[in-house]
């Protein structure tokens, strides 16, 4: 059973920061597919970034790029995002999804199987 437990959500001003952390039980991160998704209230959950298996590419949405940063720790099992300069367009409930390795990559949250239950996320003006 794959289990994921996000956490590090909070409220910040803006031009803050916060780093999100995905703990992952049951499966190595190394064989899933996974990144970061965030949902605002009323809105539909939207493609933040994701992570090649090997680390070495990464993938952005244009509205993060250059202020977000996804990694991994595969010792720990562990997904990380870190966001500087946040924006209040920002807020919302962040989860970091997985999907079986042979999935392709995909921005659409459908294509994930599993999901936690994500971190709140508030940026202030």
């Amino acid at each position: 059973q794959v289990q994921l437990v996000e956490s590090g959500g909070g409220l910040v001003q803006a031009g803050g920061s916060l780093r999100l952390s995905c703990a992952v039980s049951g499966r190595t991160i190394t064989t899933l597919r996974m990144g970061w998704f965030r949902q605002a209230s009323g809105n539909e959950r939207n493609f933040v970034a994701a992570i090649s298996f090997g680390g070495g590419t990464t993938i952005y949405a244009d509205s993060v790029k250059g202020r977000f940063t996804i990694s991994r720790d595969n010792a720990k099992n562990t997904l990380y995002l870190q966001m500087n300069s946040l924006k209040p367009e920002d807020t919302g409930v962040y989860y970091c999804p997985a999907a079986d390795w042979s999935t392709p990559f995909s921005y659409s949250p459908t294509d994930y199987r599993y999901w936690g239950q994500g971190t709140q996320v508030t940026v202030s003006s």
